[in-house]
């Protein structure tokens, strides 16, 4: 990391507009330690630090855990007064990163484990092929939520906050197995309900931005998720704050803001590649008060996770 924070004299967040709220403020840190990152957390207006940690990093063999690199992170913050939110990522972005345990990717019954997706990660920059493990498959998210049990076991109520990723995912023709959009829905939405029951004392959040065969709501997908989180009390969220961006727009976003005060949690990050949208009535990149007026006035946000990339943290760009 950059020596980065020399004057740690950072300017106080924004306030909202009026209407709802100021959101609350967590560094996201993707997968550093609190360690590395700990300058920036000096800042009082920061609460705590969401952290991604993968599937292969916590489970090192089948129904044995490793979450040594919680209990760190966890350690290092409640040191500081801070709050540790886990990330649990079972999907990866680079075609290097195969992030899910050895037994998953070569046992049979779980066809390889991994299926690979396009990725398109921010504005301007070029289509990148990397993995999402594949949770249509049974065993798979047997697996899966198996971890999501262990975790619960040693951190409800420790952590304050586990989210699972994006929904959004793209599978390249014919490397997909058995793909198929619906048991695809299905997978995700047992996985939250799943996480919600197992965690009964931390916040529960999916992020949920778009899913694959469905545009504008045309499979129904998105009004039955968002419905059954507010029935069901589980957060909602996504990987990027966008103001006004067309493709958000016509998928999750409008659902966030109409159903904002039935949500128990909403929680958004502002990661690095979102730092790259410009705003299209200026050309510019959006400012932190654009990001923060348009998380708080119309998705409803309550916690924001910011890019420790972002340049209000004084790092170079």
């Amino acid at each position: 990391m950059p020596a980065l924070f020399a004057a740690l004299a950072l300017a106080p967040m924004p306030a909202a507009a009026q209407g709802n709220p100021e959101p609350r403020n967590f560094v996201f840190a993707g997968g550093s330690s609190v360690e590395e990152i700990a300058p920036l957390l000096a800042d009082p207006s920061i609460e705590g630090v969401q952290i991604v940690y993968s599937w292969r990093q916590l489970e090192t063999g089948e129904g044995t855990y490793d979450f040594s690199p919680i209990e760190r992170d966890l350690a290092a913050t409640e040191a500081i007064g801070k709050k540790l939110w886990v990330q649990l990522q079972d999907r990866f972005f680079r075609p290097q990163d195969r992030l899910l345990p050895e037994y998953i990717l070569t046992e049979a019954q779980y066809q390889g484990g991994l299926a690979r997706q396009y990725d398109n990660p921010g504005e301007g920059r070029p289509v990148a092929t990397g993995w999402t493990a594949m949770q249509w498959n049974p065993h798979v998210r047997a697996r899966f939520q198996a971890l999501i049990t262990a975790l619960a076991e040693h951190f409800d109520g420790r952590i304050y906050g586990i989210n699972l990723p994006e929904t959004a995912i793209e599978p390249k023709d014919g490397e997909e197995g058995d793909f198929d959009c619906d048991a695809y829905f299905e997978a995700e939405l047992e996985n939250a309900l799943f996480a919600r029951k197992a965690f009964t004392s931390s916040h529960v959040v999916q992020y949920i931005n778009f899913f694959p065969c469905e545009w504008n709501n045309d499979q129904g997908y998105m009004e039955r998720f968002f419905d059954t989180a507010v029935a069901n009390g589980i957060g909602l969220g996504g990987p990027d704050i966008v103001p006004w961006r067309q493709g958000q727009m016509k998928n999750s976003y409008p659902f966030f803001n109409r159903l904002q005060g039935q949500l128990p949690l909403i929680a958004m990050a502002v990661q690095e590649p979102t730092l790259t949208y410009t705003d299209p009535a200026t050309g510019k990149a959006f400012t932190r008060q654009e990001f923060v007026t348009f998380a708080s006035d119309y998705l409803g946000v309550d916690i924001v996770f910011w890019s420790e990339e972002a340049p209000w943290f004084g790092q170079d760009q």
